[in-house]
């Protein structure tokens, strides 16, 4: 029979044994409520590396975040103006967080996980995982689209300035382009800088707006003007067509100061009446088929080229009539309705009178141009004559069809303009322009019985880049006009109405 050894505790040892047990036991029950109170907080706020709406949120609670992003996004949106900065309040657009919204989706990816599966997770490092949350508000757009004209494009849009005549000469000084903000286009680029909470800026579009052309009136007074910076006192007429939009300009003036028309006034033609007799000769002959040495082509050359009177003389009685040639020149333009222009004798010295025409513009008493009772017309009529053939010869349409209808063609209304641009003296219209430039035009002049030119005009169409257009000027005065100054003058209104369509 074996005996077995155990080994017995005193009382003493086993007080100790379970007031050791009972310490850890308190020290594990301490350590877990303070890892418990830890992990509390640790639920209460959101986990590193969270954001919403792009602001990072991770260490605060629900309060501290809703207050961050506050200030995040109710920061002023900088608008750039070209140089000028405006701020803009996102409340003025209506801007409102859905703080509420937002704030539940991080709640609840915070406290997704169970609170005892989370804090064992705690307790083994195991840390929340951060989420991101999307922006969520709302804004009134058309709050903001008021905002945007009324108080920026209102105050800072800039009407573009037009070119201006510049004093003392005949030239215009070139406009200054406006801008106008895009409204349309900016509205998409504040609404995502409002989104933005960094970068909460934005460069507005801009539209440039082309400076207006300066009106005919800014003309008429420029050409006004330079008629008085050239001391020209009698009367002057202009009449002016823009070819392409069809705007005109008509005045007649004396010492500055308008005339009143209608009726036109009356000026002597001189060699300006030789655009009739061509399209007098051109609708009786089929003239671009005639042999280049045909002797109605080389009269008619060295009528318009040359200003020969004798051509002209022949022209009539050849082609028009012999007797009558000049009184169908008038008949024709009567045809075209044009009640002021007409040729009433031939142009040889000693040439009888055929007939004493009354116009309308002749039988004003309020204007004395000392006209000649031989040919006359107003400078508007001889600018709707060269119309009728830059429209023709475009494309065989305008006046001269329907009224000779197959009479004139497109061919043949090249063919004057031709003629008119071989026309060349290199003084009056033809000085007023740069070298190069086609002018297609007649002039003429009147000497009176004194030996003294009195009458002016000078009657075209001008090509330029900025447009081509009629131009007809006539001066008149009763004082002797000299040649020098005379002509000056004239170039220097060509050269403005140049610039006019010239200057942008």
């Amino acid at each position: 029979m074996s005996l077995t050894y155990r080994p017995t505790l005193s009382r003493a040892q086993l007080s100790l044994l379970r007031l050791l047990s009972t310490l850890f036991l308190l020290v594990a029950i301490g350590l877990l409520v303070v890892e418990l109170v830890r992990y509390s907080r640790y639920r209460s706020l959101y986990p590193t590396g969270t954001t919403i709406a792009g602001v990072p949120v991770g260490g605060l609670d629900r309060e501290q975040a809703a207050q961050r992003l506050l200030e995040t996004f109710n920061r002023p949106v900088e608008l750039h103006y070209g140089e000028q900065v405006i701020l803009l309040s996102p409340a003025v657009a209506g801007f409102e967080l859905d703080i509420e919204g937002m704030l539940a989706v991080a709640d609840q990816a915070r406290t997704a996980t169970p609170f005892w599966q989370g804090f064992w997770n705690f307790l083994w490092g195991q840390h929340t995982q951060p989420v991101d949350v999307p922006l969520l508000y709302t804004y009134s757009e058309t709050r903001l689209r008021t905002y945007l004209q009324h108080e920026v494009a209102a105050r800072y849009d800039q009407p573009p300035t037009p070119p201006q005549p510049i004093v003392g000469t005949v030239r215009f000084s070139p406009g200054e382009p406006g801008s106008t903000l895009d409204i349309d286009a900016a509205i998409p680029l504040i609404e995502k800088a409002m989104e933005q909470p960094e970068n909460r800026r934005v460069i507005l579009p801009i539209k440039r707006t082309q400076p207006a052309h300066p009106g005919l009136y800014t003309l008429k007074v420029l050409l006004k003007q330079t008629a008085i910076l050239h001391d020209f006192h009698g009367i002057l007429g202009v009449y002016l067509l823009d070819l392409q939009t069809g705007q005109e300009l008509h005045f007649v003036a004396k010492g500055g100061q308008d005339l009143p028309i209608p009726p036109e006034a009356a000026f002597t033609a001189a060699s300006t009446i030789k655009i009739p007799i061509m399209i007098s000769v051109m609708r009786r002959v089929d003239y671009d088929n005639l042999p280049e040495e045909n002797e109605i082509r080389r009269w008619m050359e060295q009528m318009i080229t040359l200003s020969g009177n004798d051509p002209a003389d022949w022209l009539m009685e050849n082609v028009v009539d012999k007797v009558r040639g000049p009184l169908e020149v008038t008949k024709d333009m009567r045809a075209l309705g044009l009640k002021n222009t007409f040729l009433a004798g031939y142009f040889y010295p000693g040439a009888p009178l055929l007939a004493v025409v009354k116009t309308p513009a002749n039988q004003r008493t309020d204007v004395n141009t000392d006209l000649d009772p031989y040919n006359q017309t107003a400078v508007s009529e001889l600018g709707m004559l060269l119309t009728d053939i830059y429209q023709c010869a475009a494309d065989g349409g305008g006046t001269f069809a329907a009224v000779w209808p197959g009479q004139i063609t497109a061919r043949e209304c090249r063919t004057m303009l031709d003629l008119l641009s071989r026309n060349r003296i290199a003084r009056l219209l033809e000085e007023g322009v740069p070298e190069g430039t086609r002018v297609a035009h007649k002039h003429g002049w009147v000497t009176g019985p004194d030996g003294y030119m009195h009458t002016i005009g000078d009657a075209g169409i001008i090509y330029t880049p900025g447009g081509n257009y009629a131009l007809v000027i006539f001066i008149q005065d009763n004082n002797p006009l000299i040649w020098e100054p005379s002509a000056a003058m004239f170039a220097d209104l060509g050269r403005a109405v140049y610039n006019y369509f010239n200057t942008r």
